[in-house]
This record gives C-alpha cells, structure tokens and sequence, in this order.
C-alpha cells in the first residue's frame, strides 16, 4: 500500500491557531462522517456477523485481534458483553500485543511482533470452529497481519475491521469489513475516526450477535448479570414487567436475586 488514507493529511491545518469552540465544532463535523462510512459498509459488516452467529451457535468461540486503540475496545468489547448478555469470559475474547495484561501500557512498538498473537491463540487452542477477527486501522499491523496468515494456512475462519482499502490484512480475511473514515483530523491520529468506527461495529457484532443466540427478549437484557444495585433494580423492575402476578417489589427482588437473572427466575417459576 503506496498511501494509506488514514495516513493522509488533515483537511485541517494551524490548528495550533483555533479556539476551542473552532476545534470542538471540526472535531464533531469530523465526527458526524463515520455512521455514514459505516453505513457503506453494512453488507460487508452483516456478512461477518453471520459468520460470527454461525461459529458460536455451534459452539465456536470469537477471538478478536488487535493492538492500540482498535486493540483495548476489542477487549472492552468482550468484557462488557459478559455483564449485559450474562456470558461466560470464554465465547468472546481478545488477543492483545503481550496479553491483556498489557492494555494500560503504552509501549506501541509490540504491534511489530509477528509471533506473539498466533502463540496467544494457541495458548486458547484456537480451531476451525472459532473465527478470528483482526482489528487494524491501517490494515497492516504485523501482529495482526500474522495471526490472520497463520489461521487461514491451518483452515481457520478469519475477519476483520480495517480503515483503508485494499490492505494486505484485508487480502487474509474470508470476511473483511473496510470503513474508509478518510483522513484523521489530526494527521494519522487513527484512535479519533477509525477508533470511533471500530467501537461502533463492535457495539453492532456483539449487540447482534447476542440477540440471535437469545440472549435478549423483546428488548430487554433478561440475562444481565446481577453485579450491583443499578443492574438488581433494573432486573427487578424488568422481570415485574414480564410477569405482572408479582407487584410487591421486594418479593420480585427476592426472587430475581435468588434465581441470579431475570431469565432464570421466570424459568424456575414455571
């Protein structure tokens, strides 16, 4: 790839020189061009979330792969999604340069590690039933370049999030997802558009993904995970709703808390 879109000029210049109602007002201008990239990309994305659904209907896990910032959203990603949907932390997880433990470390040079990611995998024994999702802005990154080689050469479904067209990650995906978000508004400053549109299409994988295996009825989350007072009156609130023989709150509190989710006390309630 002689140039990389995201590697382009800003359309913006001597931002030094601009107010802070200047910057906030071209950042959100800026801002306001991602759902409509994401918007192109929608057949390529859905492709990728059937793909996905398939796996993990079937008992396949997914891994995402990623360093910087598409890296440390991949792992919010799968970290959230155990509390909102009531998931285990093996269906959904995330492979970063070193291991997770890294995440809060800025030492960037790591994404130039080729071996790093397929060891990670192994160590999860990775297989033809999963399917791995790489995450690079650029569609180059080495670490995730090499994870994605590694698993088609063994027959491992792969995917990924890219921001350029045309990238060599791209070229090893079975399932590739390009979101050209176009120049950063400060120059190659990929965690601002292409970091929003990566955190977008994991809030669309996930979120879809989980409603077709069930996890989601109607449009309530009756799997969430009863993990403090906010989510314990909602589950509460929600299973009253669902089942309105119960009115005394507290009595509904005493069930939901003891059956763990609003799922699981409507089953033991039949």
């Amino acid at each position: 790839m002689d140039k990389r879109i995201t590697e382009q000029p800003s359309h913006y210049d001597h931002l030094e020189q601009m107010s802070v109602e200047q910057l906030t007002a071209d950042i959100n201008n800026e801002n306001m061009t991602v759902p409509a990239a994401i918007g192109k990309a929608l057949p390529a994305i859905n492709r990728l979330i059937e793909a996905v659904e398939r796996k993990l209907k079937n008992g396949g896990r997914l891994f995402y792969v990623g360093c910087g910032t598409g890296g440390r959203l991949a792992t919010l990603d799968t970290i959230e999604v155990q509390n909102t949907y009531g998931t285990d932390g093996t269906q959904i997880q995330a492979v970063f340069p070193g291991g997770i433990g890294c995440l809060t470390q800025t030492r960037e040079s790591r994404e130039d590690d080729t071996e790093n990611s397929w060891q990670q995998l192994l160590d999860k024994h990775v297989s033809t039933d999963d399917i791995v999702v790489g995450i690079s802005a650029s569609g180059t990154t080495p670490f995730v370049l090499a994870a994605l080689r590694h698993c088609r050469a063994v027959g491992i479904t792969t995917g990924c999030i890219v921001n350029n067209p045309d990238s060599p990650i791209a070229t090893e995906a079975d399932y590739p997802v390009e979101v050209i978000t176009g120049p950063e508004f400060v120059t190659g400053s990929t965690r601002m558009k292409a970091g929003t549109s990566q955190k977008l299409i994991f809030d669309m994988i996930s979120t879809t993904v989980q409603i077709r295996l069930g996890r989601v009825e109607g449009n309530k989350m009756v799997n969430a995970k009863l993990i403090n007072n906010k989510l314990i009156d909602r589950a509460v609130r929600i299973f009253m709703e669902r089942n309105p023989q119960y009115t005394d709150y507290e009595e509904a509190k005493t069930i939901v808390l003891k059956a763990g989710s609003v799922k699981k006390a409507e089953e033991q309630k039949r």
